[in-house]
């Protein structure tokens, strides 16, 4: 019996009991188009996470006040070694200074590094135009090196220059969805906005930047450093200094330079400084490696379902062997080798998995088209591959056993089945 007709007599068995088979291919189709899904959810999650990061520059340090004491007022909270509670020595903690970014920008002290921009915050700025306000969630004062540094590049008019800080101009860019809330469809550019009763001249309008998790990326304003400090948050301070390394390559390096000159400037001598940095790099690779850890494990708990599809086969064929006894028996009285009945049972298991896993592959392919959780699913090339070889794998071991055992039935024994 050649592979044509053992192929034929495989269908033949399969479409003699229709839902029966169609009951089976499913438990795999539910397998496989999981194991897809789950693993594109998880590769859609990984790039999102990743171009969240990567819109803040993957060359950027981000430098911020650390006081294990709550301190955040004046440079005045004290601290104590780590584990030491209130006991043994105190050193003064230092807030992040105008001085401090200046330091930085040392090219001998700091080769690596490429800008440094200072930046507040103003607390509660409120702006309004005409009968419109809104609340902004971050008004930043800084200086025209923030908006490269921070990858917040200007869709309309443009961003502010070093002779408005100089002169503390009191110009702002607007993020998308301030400039919409205040004006709508309006052109901002040129008119006057109040913040907190302070007058602003819009100069510029930031590309749209979209949601980072709970907030908002485009509920911001942007504002010379000296205009921000004189009108809204007083001469204090700062609350961030962001640092431009040279290049990807270099982020490492200049963190190093960042960290040895203001621990000179701070008097730190313990690992515990009164600030930390945020390398934007090292986050990305751990986040790249923590997504990649959570995908494997989606992966992994979806072919669980896999395995269960396999054991539906093994039960299916098993039945079918039982109810085909007879016609076994006749075949092997009239001749059919041994190998003729093991191939026809494992072209039977071998075609529901092949049935299964490709309609598995259908569903999953269209599911992909649709956002699960708000999360953009990527389709993997390599989970469709090794889910479709799983599953034809599977066909093939689960559907060993029923097959030996029909190869293996005596005629005599086979045609005396009831």
């Amino acid at each position: 019996m050649n592979r044509i007709e053992i192929l034929r007599f495989a269908l033949r068995g399969l479409l003699a009991n229709k839902l029966r088979s169609a009951l089976t291919t499913l438990g795999i189709l539910i397998g496989v188009a999981a194991v897809i899904m789950l693993v594109a959810v998880g590769e859609g999650s990984s790039r999102s996470i990743t171009q969240n990061i990567q819109r803040l520059g993957a060359n950027t340090l981000t430098i911020s006040p650390s006081f294990s004491g709550g301190g955040g007022g004046g440079g005045s909270g004290v601290r104590g070694p780590a584990g030491g509670g209130n006991t043994g020595p105190r050193t003064q903690a230092r807030q992040l200074s105008l001085a401090d970014a200046k330091a930085l920008t040392d090219r001998t002290l700091a080769p690596s590094v490429r800008s440094v921009t200072p930046v507040v915050n103003a607390p509660s700025a409120t702006a309004a135009y005409g009968a419109a306000s809104h609340a902004i969630a971050q008004f930043v004062g800084t200086y025209p090196s923030y908006f490269e540094a921070v990858n917040k590049p200007v869709s309309e008019g443009t961003y502010f220059f070093n002779d408005d800080v100089l002169a503390a101009r009191k110009v702002v860019v607007l993020g998308r969805t301030v400039a919409g809330e205040l004006f709508g469809d309006a052109d901002p550019i040129g008119r006057q906005i109040s913040v907190s009763g302070v007058p602003f001249t819009v100069v510029g309008v930031l590309k749209a930047s979209g949601s980072t998790g709970m907030q908002d990326a485009d509920d911001v304003a942007v504002a010379p450093l000296p205009a921000v400090q004189q009108s809204l948050s007083g001469f204090g301070p700062l609350g961030q200094i962001v640092v431009q390394a040279t290049g990807a390559g270099t982020t490492t390096t200049a963190q190093a330079e960042v960290t040895a000159i203001l621990n000179q400037r701070h008097g730190i001598t313990s690992d515990n400084p009164d600030y930390r940095i945020l390398n934007q790099a090292t986050l990305q690779e751990t986040v790249s490696e923590a997504t990649g850890t959570f995908t494997v494990l989606l992966g992994a708990v979806a072919a669980i379902s896999l395995l269960v599809g396999g054991i539906g086969i093994t039960n299916i064929m098993l039945v079918t062997v039982t109810e085909r006894t007879r016609e076994i028996g006749i075949r092997k009285a009239i001749g059919a080798p041994r190998s003729a009945i093991l191939g026809q049972f494992l072209m039977e298991a071998t075609l529901l998995s092949l049935v299964g896993g490709l309609s598995g592959v259908l569903v999953a392919f269209v599911g992909t088209r649709f956002s699960v959780a708000g999360i953009e699913p990527v389709l993997v090339p390599s989970s469709v591959v090794l889910a479709l070889g799983v599953s034809l794998a599977i066909g093939l071991f689960f559907g060993s056993y029923p097959a030996n055992r029909a190869a293996k039935l005596r005629p005599i024994q086979a045609l005396r089945h009831e």
